[in-house]
């Protein structure tokens, strides 16, 4: 069965006057542990489709099921990690990432222990009664994955989660987060605008057109040197150009002919 499925999806926005078409006839499955990147023009539907997924927003036509069941409303498999970390200045890192579990009246105990364990495991165990200005950027995001991961979701939308980020942290971080994600074993929806950032994470790449959107092609992405590579070590494995390549061509026909 499949993780997740987009059957026919459209959605559209109406006022009293006019009807603005959106997205149209989307159609998509993705299997467990599959890490998916979405690219396209820009304001094309790409983070609509995330609220989709998520439960946030409902569509106008088709349906959108998680483990084959229908989503209707927010779901609790399903985190965010959004462009901006949104962390509260006036808790420490440990109280910050308690806040999903809060929400969702996880049991707190237990919480608190996997958060803790979050931390040492990904490089952040001496920073718990740290507050979040104390931290770089890329570290802040980090901790806001780290809080998405103590919620216990299957599924992780990430919506242009490095865009704020100088260069440099943000091919670290894409690193960091990928590897988090895989050992993790989490489904995962990438958002970018950045075609090297879209091949590097995903297994597959899904391209989308202008408004009202649907999905152009998928490429899927694999590496004659492996399945392990790391998002920055593909931008130098043998297939990566011609990938980047091919992506290139099909958005920059979006933007033509629109």
């Amino acid at each position: 069965m499949a993780h997740i499925e987009l059957q026919d999806v459209g959605l559209s926005y109406f006022t009293l006057r006019q009807e603005t078409e959106a997205l149209r006839d989307v159609n998509l499955t993705i299997d467990r542990g599959e890490f998916i990147s979405i690219v396209g023009p820009s304001g094309c539907g790409k983070s609509t489709l995330l609220s989709l997924v998520s439960g946030m927003q409902k569509p106008t036509k088709g349906s959108v099921l998680i483990d084959g069941t229908e989503v209707r409303g927010v779901s609790p498999k399903v985190g965010y990690m959004l462009q901006h970390d949104h962390l509260f200045e006036w808790r420490d890192l440990l109280s910050n990432l308690l806040v999903g579990a809060e929400i969702r009246r996880m049991d707190m105990k237990k919480a608190k222990r996997k958060a803790l364990e979050l931390l040492e495991r990904y490089g952040l165990g001496g920073f718990a009664g740290h507050n979040p200005a104390q931290l770089s950027g890329g570290m802040r995001q980090r901790v806001a994955l780290i809080r998405t991961l103590v919620a216990e979701p299957d599924i992780l939308l990430l919506d242009e989660p490095f865009s704020a980020l100088d260069y440099q942290t943000r091919l670290t971080l894409a690193d960091e987060v990928f590897r988090i994600i895989k050992d993790q074993g989490k489904t995962a929806l990438l958002v970018t605008h950045d075609i090297s950032e879209a091949i590097g994470m995903a297994d597959r790449v899904m391209v989308m057109t202008k408004r009202p959107s649907t999905i152009s092609g998928v490429h899927d992405i694999r590496f004659d040197e492996g399945e392990g590579l790391s998002p920055w070590k593909k931008r130098e494995a043998g297939r990566y150009n011609a990938y980047f390549n091919a992506i290139w061509r099909e958005l920059e026909g979006h933007a033509v002919s629109g």
